[in-house]
């Protein structure tokens, strides 16, 4: 199974974003991941749709936006309509979601589930099955530049145990302080799409920064 760069624009400079978008394109990112938060599920605000249009407008690779809200089933058509090409809702805050995954597959997105570190992945017996993608996260969501959990190693492992037992289709992404340092790790242990913020967007040469990490996912996938 081929394995994905997302850097995590939410870690870019609102200033530069542009630029620092397409550097990522040149590097090599397979996708843009786009977090949206309402300071309600998570204390913090960030973009909504409108931004990721204008994103969408000027870019090749497809956006998936995890939405970090209360009532997401009210957005989520206005994100496909912005250009979300891959959408994860939180399990811990839809009350019905297989309806909600089942929405956005209808709108013709990519349904994810996403699962905070606190959540057991137990919760997840049911509905990968219904997945595109799990979205585990490796930190606790809300504020870019987080440390990364070293227990989620175990994590994304016992969740690739689980997803090739039920739906070996699903792919399994990871997010939250990953780095050069672990991203390795973080392959080895069973993640299919790598979001990396920070970890990109500080360094001075975007571009060369996310051929680096491109490099050391090949790397970690030719062991």
């Amino acid at each position: 199974m081929r394995k994905l760069l997302a850097p995590s624009v939410l870690a870019g400079d609102w200033w530069e974003i542009g630029r620092q978008v397409e550097a990522c394109i040149k590097g090599g990112a397979d996708l843009l991941h786009f977090d949206v938060m309402d300071g309600r599920f998570v204390p913090n605000i960030t973009a909504g749709p409108e931004i990721l249009a204008s994103i969408s407008r000027r870019v090749s690779v497809p956006i998936d936006a995890h939405l970090m809200i209360e009532e997401p089933d009210r957005f989520i058509p206005v994100f496909v309509e912005a250009g979300a090409r891959w959408i994860s809702v939180h399990i811990e805050n839809v009350p019905h979601i297989h309806r909600t995954l089942s929405l956005i597959k209808e709108l013709g997105a990519k349904a994810g589930v996403a699962i905070n570190p606190g959540t057991s992945l137990s919760a997840l017996e049911e509905i990968v099955r219904y997945a595109d993608f799990v979205l585990l996260m490796s930190v606790n969501p809300g504020f870019s530049g987080q440390r990364f959990i070293e227990r989620s190693l175990d994590r994304i492992a016992e969740l690739k145990t689980l997803r090739d037992r039920i739906n070996p289709e699903c792919l399994i992404e990871v997010d939250g302080g990953i780095k050069e340092e672990n991203v390795v790790s973080v392959v080895r242990a069973g993640a299919d799409v790598i979001v990396v913020g920070s970890g990109i967007f500080s360094a001075d040469d975007v571009e060369a920064k996310t051929r680096r990490f491109k490099e050391l996912i090949s790397s970690a996938v030719a062991v």
